[in-house]
C-alpha cells in the first residue's frame, strides 16, 4: 500500500470542496443561506424583545429585554423595555416567551469526525472516505454545531485531515457556508506507535490520525509546521492507556517526555499560541501541567496537588464528560475493562476542580460521538456532578470565551461584542436541559435559525 502523503493539491482540494457547497443548509430549512451571511453588515437596525435575558453581565437575568444589533454587532441592552414599543425602523424578532442568551462556545469538537466509538468506525474514515469527502461532511457538522445553539467552537484536530480544518474555517469566516467561528487546531502531536492506526501489518505504510514526531527538535518542528499551515491552537496528546490505578484513581502510559512536551509548549508559546492537552490519567495529566499548557483536556483523574498548580497557573480544565459516558454504553457488551470505573472517577474529579475552583470550560468531543446527538447533553452532567445551572451556562459563554482569548468579542451580550444570540422556550437555570432545545440562534446579527 502506497503511503498516504498529503501534498498542495491535496490541500487544495479539500478547500476547493467546501468552497463549492453554498446554498441552503443540508439541514431542515431553519439556516439562512450561506452567502446572505455576507450581507450582515445591514444599515437597518435589528431589535429581539426577549422575554429573559441571561446576558452573563447582570448580577440577575434581565425580564422584558431588548437588544438592538446593527451590522454584526449588539448596539445596546435595555431592560424593562415596553411591551408595545415597536417603533421605529428595522426589524422587530419577538421573543417575548423566550429565554435569550449569548451564543454557546463548545470549546472541544472535531467536524472532521463523524463518530469513533463504535467498532470499525475510526478506521472507516481514516482508510476510506476521501479527504474531499470528510471535508464536506464537515461543513455538515458545522451547520449541525450551530443549529444546536453553538455559535464558536474550537476545532481540536482533524483526525488525519490534514489542514482541512483551516479551509473550512476561513470558508465560514468568509461567509461560503454556515457555521459557528472557529479556532482550529489542525494536526495533533503524539509520538511513534502511540496513536491509530497502529497494530497493522508492520509491513504497510498507513496514516495517522496525527501527526507522530520524536525528540524535541521535531518537536518545535512541527509547531513551527503547525502554525504556518494556519493552526490557531497546538493539540498534544501527554498520555494514552489509561487504566484504573491504586484507590479512585485512574492512571497512564505518558507519551512524550517532559523534554519533549517542554519544547513544545515554549515553541507554541513563544509564537503567541496556546497548547491543548489531551491528559487523562495522573502522569500524563501532571506532565502536560509540568509543562506549562494552557489547557487539559478530559482530565478523568487529577491529583489535588496539580489542580493547586492548574489554579495558580491559571490552567483551564475541559472535563468533556458525556463522551466517556456514551462509550461506556457502546462498549458494555465488550467490558471495556482498563475504563472500568473510569466514569464515577472522572465524575469525583470534576467535584474536586470544581470544588477547588478550578476555570472549568464547556467542551464536549463531540465528533468522537456522532453530529446527530445534540452536544448540549454535556450540562446536565455537570449540574448532576455540583455545578449550579447558571455556573454550567457560563462554563459555555464567559469562561469558554476567556479560554479561547475572546472575551472581548464574545460570551457575554453586551454593546461592542457580536451579536451571537441564542434563546430557548423555558427557563434554563430552572432546568439545564432546556438548553438541548434551542429555538432561535444569531450569528453575527445574522439569523440562523428560528422557530418560532
Amino acid at each position: 500500500m502506497m503511503p498516504y502523503v498529503i501534498t498542495k493539491r491535496t490541500r487544495a482540494i479539500a478547500a476547493a470542496m467546501v468552497l463549492a457547497i453554498s446554498g441552503p443548509s443540508a439541514l431542515a430549512g431553519h439556516h439562512v443561506q450561506a452567502g446572505e451571511q455576507q450581507n450582515a453588515a445591514s444599515s437597518a437596525a435589528t431589535f429581539i424583545r426577549c422575554g429573559t435575558l441571561i446576558d452573563e453581565k447582570s448580577p440577575q437575568p434581565l425580564k422584558n429585554a431588548l437588544i438592538e444589533v446593527s451590522g454584526n454587532k449588539i448596539v445596546s441592552v435595555t431592560a424593562n423595555a415596553a411591551a408595545s414599543s415597536k417603533s421605529g425602523p428595522g426589524t422587530w424578532i419577538d421573543l417575548g416567551s423566550e429565554t435569550c442568551l449569548p451564543g454557546l462556545i463548545d470549546t472541544h469538537t472535531h467536524t472532521l469526525l463523524q463518530g469513533d466509538q463504535r467498532p470499525g468506525q475510526y478506521e472507516e474514515q481514516i482508510l476510506k472516505w476521501s479527504l474531499p469527502y470528510r471535508t464536506i461532511r464537515a461543513t455538515q457538522s458545522a451547520q449541525r454545531a450551530l443549529d444546536y445553539g453553538f455559535t464558536t467552537i474550537r476545532d481540536l484536530e482533524t483526525e488525519g485531515a490534514y489542514y482541512a480544518d483551516v479551509a473550512l474555517r476561513n470558508a465560514i469566516r468568509e461567509g461560503v457556508v454556515p457555521g459557528p467561528r472557529m479556532k482550529v487546531a489542525t494536526r495533533a502531536l503524539d509520538t511513534t506507535g502511540a496513536y491509530a492506526l497502529i497494530g497493522y501489518d508492520p509491513a504497510l505504510t498507513l496514516p495517522h490520525g496525527v501527526q507522530v514526531i520524536d525528540g524535541p527538535y521535531e518537536a518545535r518542528k512541527a509547531v513551527r509546521e503547525e502554525i504556518s499551515n494556519g493552526a490557531d491552537w497546538i493539540k498534544v496528546y501527554a498520555d494514552r492507556s489509561v487504566y484504573h490505578g491504586p484507590g479512585d484513581t485512574m492512571e497512564s502510559i505518558p507519551t512524550f517526555t517532559l523534554e519533549e512536551l517542554n519544547a513544545i509548549v515554549d515553541e507554541a508559546h513563544r509564537e503567541r499560541h496556546p497548547v491543548a492537552a489531551h491528559a487523562m490519567g495522573l502522569e500524563g495529566v501532571h506532565n502536560a501541567v509540568a509543562a506549562g499548557v494552557d489547557s487539559i483536556e478530559h482530565g478523568a483523574y487529577i491529583s489535588d496537588d496539580d489542580m493547586k498548580t492548574m489554579l495558580a497557573r491559571g490552567i483551564y480544565y475541559v472535563p468533556t464528560l458525556y463522551i466517556f459516558i456514551y462509550a461506556d454504553q457502546i462498549h458494555a457488551a465488550e467490558g471495556f475493562q482498563g475504563w472500568r470505573g473510569g466514569t464515577a472517577i472522572h465524575a469525583e474529579t470534576f467535584r474536586r476542580a470544581h470544588k477547588a475552583g478550578l476555570k472549568i470550560a464547556f467542551g464536549t468531543d463531540v465528533g468522537g460521538f456522532e453530529w446527530t446527538i445534540n452536544p448540549a447533553k454535556e450540562f446536565a452532567y455537570m449540574v448532576q456532578y455540583g455545578m449550579t445551572p447558571a455556573e454550567a451556562i457560563r462554563s459555555a459563554t464567559v469562561t469558554a470565551s476567556e479560554l479561547l482569548r475572546m472575551q472581548s468579542e464574545v460570551g457575554t451580550i453586551e454593546p461592542g461584542k457580536f451579536a451571537d444570540v441564542v434563546a430557548v422556550p423555558s427557563d434554563p437555570l430552572a432546568d439545564i436541559g432546556a438548553l438541548e432545545h434551542v429555538s432561535f440562534v444569531m450569528k453575527d446579527g445574522v439569523v440562523c435559525k428560528n422557530d418560532k
